[in-house]
């Protein structure tokens, strides 16, 4: 059994035992989340919207995701600006499906 779900303005595939890096979502390692936002939930070829579904997932760590450099210049100007982000991220491990 699968599920779509939408979290942090982005729409994941998960199944049971998936882990998932998602934008950082509030609580501590260990901790419960459940995912009420839930899009589909299918297993094969039988497809249902997910109303009323939820997701419940368990909080694996809470990391830093790759840096992103932003780098601006204009020519025979002598302007060049170099910024860097780092995403706070949670890493999810989902633990079960409710349909």
């Amino acid at each position: 059994m699968y599920a779509v779900v939408r979290t942090g303005g982005k729409q994941y595939r998960v199944a049971a035992d998936d882990t998932i890096s998602v934008e950082k979502l509030d609580g501590a390692k260990g901790d419960s989340v459940t995912l009420s936002e839930v899009l589909l939930v299918g297993e094969g070829a039988d497809v249902k919207t997910g109303a009323g579904a939820t997701v419940s997932a368990e909080i694996v760590d809470q990391i830093k995701g790759d840096k992103v450099v932003i780098f601006k210049k204009k020519r025979r100007h002598n302007y060049r600006r170099k910024l860097g982000h780092r995403q706070q991220l949670t890493v999810l491990k989902v633990t079960g499906i409710n349909a």
